[in-house]
């Protein structure tokens, strides 16, 4: 959980209260789940979050061990 809050933090910057309307919210969605995300409301966001969870879940995992090995290779 803590894990997906701070990639939140980080990629909605600017658009916190209103992630659907971020650029790279949207790329992300588009890329992700593909065609379905084109046209992201607020609605369609908050849908396909709770549809595709466990997927995006996945990715938080996959992002939060490529920032630790990042992390690891800095020291």
């Amino acid at each position: 959980m803590f894990e997906a809050l701070r990639y939140y933090w980080i990629a909605a910057k600017g658009y916190r209260l209103h992630p659907w309307n971020s650029p790279y919210i949207r790329w992300r969605f588009e890329t992700f789940i593909g065609p379905e995300a084109a046209p992201l409301t607020a609605a369609k966001f908050f849908r396909l979050s709770w549809q595709y969870r466990a997927r995006l879940e996945n990715f938080i995992e996959w992002a939060a061990e490529r920032r630790r090995v990042q992390r690891k290779h800095q020291d």
